[in-house]
């Protein structure tokens, strides 16, 4: 969802100023805008049993954002070890930290058993027999095949490789209660970047109907089911909003009626990261060149290092001209940046105003997804991010990169092994 008239106001007010003291590039997130997302799901579903969010870490891995995440209230979706050491530097409990990865490494599980541990989600049956040190609260991640359909980013759940099988749930919780689990909970992940909330319904209705079948098979009730992520937010101005109200409404009326027919209701937890933070993020960067050959170029000091969905995914972000926000849109430009690859485009033959040498971009919707899919290839450094606080005042939150940050990897003790 393009950037609010709210933030943007806020932030175009002052941005020249910022970037004179920070340089360009940079992201900027709005302290206030998610704050008010938080507050709104927690309203929202106020009345599921036991709701959280468990904010995916992934998506903005900053620990200044994760301490607002944790001040609201929420936990945190992590799949890595530095995801998980994060969140307990900023004082998470074990049961604030819920551990999704796959293809899980016995160095991973070690670390994630540490400081008395997380919520363990396995992804795979086979990990059962390899966790070293069993938790008493399990949960699995459930992937249900030919049953649901995905969409284009997270694909279709037979070709996916998360999760276990429909047919392998009831013999995955077994083996599990017999290495010693006493508490369970069970997780889905199956679209991403929705805008249908009918989706996230037939998900929850998906989950609640296997919390009866674990509960007949092997009376098992489950602690909590964790409806995953991908609540969408629409990058076109013109694009209806995902209607978070309605779904939470209908998941609601799902939980009174499993209440009702089974006598005893699991927990609710979610676990958003772009709903959350990414209309609340913009990249700003500077137009620095012009190259007029078979189109017109607006060359930007900023590059994929910093923004790489539009060429990864083909993802539209909405770009503002600063100052020219109602200025006629009436020049068609591709909007790159300076790596030495052909689909380093922010944007492809966009109509937007005239361009100047030094005109600021915003490039809106990069609150996710946007600094944390950064890369270094071609030696381009990923830029520093700054928080819009609610007192209007800028804090640095990230610093830039350096040539020393990327060079670090290489300053090392020699060392040659000859087998």
């Amino acid at each position: 969802m393009p950037m609010s008239q709210d933030f943007k106001q806020r932030l175009f007010s002052q941005v020249d100023s910022i970037a004179a003291h920070y340089g360009t590039p940079f992201h900027i997130y709005d302290e206030k805008g998610i704050r008010e997302t938080g507050a709104h799901l927690q309203r929202v579903f106020a009345k599921v049993p036991g709701f959280r969010e468990y904010f995916a870490v992934k998506a903005l891995p900053n620990k200044r954002i994760m301490q607002l995440m944790l001040e609201m209230g929420f936990g945190f979706d992590c799949s890595s070890i530095p995801e998980v050491h994060m969140s307990r530097e900023l004082g998470a409990k074990p049961e604030d930290i819920m551990f999704t990865s796959n293809n899980t490494s016995q160095e991973e599980f070690k670390y994630a058993a540490q400081d008395g541990g997380c919520i363990l989600n396995l992804d795979d049956i086979s990990l059962v027999d390899k966790v070293p040190e069993f938790p008493e609260l399990i949960c699995f991640r459930y992937n249900p095949g030919p049953r649901r359909t995905g969409n284009i980013i997270i694909g279709n759940p037979v070709e996916a490789k998360y999760g276990i099988s429909h047919e392998q749930v009831v013999e995955a919780y077994r083996k599990a209660r017999a290495r010693g689990a006493k508490r369970f909970g069970l997780h889905t992940m199956v679209a991403s970047n929705e805008l249908d909330y009918t989706y996230m319904v037939e998900t929850t209705r998906m989950l609640l109907d296997l919390a009866v079948l674990l509960k007949k098979e092997l009376d098992i009730e489950l602690e909590f089911i964790n409806i995953g992520g991908g609540f969408g937010i629409p990058a076109e101005p013109d694009k209806a909003p995902l209607d978070i109200d309605t779904m939470a409404l209908e998941i609601t009326a799902l939980f009174d009626a499993f209440k009702s027919d089974n006598g005893f209701t699991p927990n609710m937890y979610m676990e958003s990261g772009r709903f959350m933070t990414g209309p609340h993020g913009c990249l700003i960067s500077k137009a620095i060149n012009f190259k007029h050959i078979y189109r017109d170029y607006v060359g930007m000091d900023a590059c994929m290092s910093a923004l790489m969905r539009p060429a990864l995914y083909g993802a539209y972000h909405h770009i503002d001209v600063v100052g020219k926000e109602d200025a006629p849109k009436n020049k068609t430009y591709d909007v790159v940046g300076s790596l030495c690859e052909n689909n380093d485009k922010f944007a492809i033959q966009r109509q937007l105003p005239e361009i100047e040498e030094g005109d600021l971009l915003a490039f809106h919707d990069t609150g996710a997804h946007g600094h944390a899919m950064g890369f270094q290839y071609n030696g381009r450094l990923r830029p520093k991010e700054l928080l819009l606080r609610t007192d209007s005042s800028v804090e640095l939150i990230r610093r830039a990169e350096t040539m020393e940050d990327y060079f670090a990897t290489q300053n090392f003790a020699a060392d040659v092994f000859t087998p």
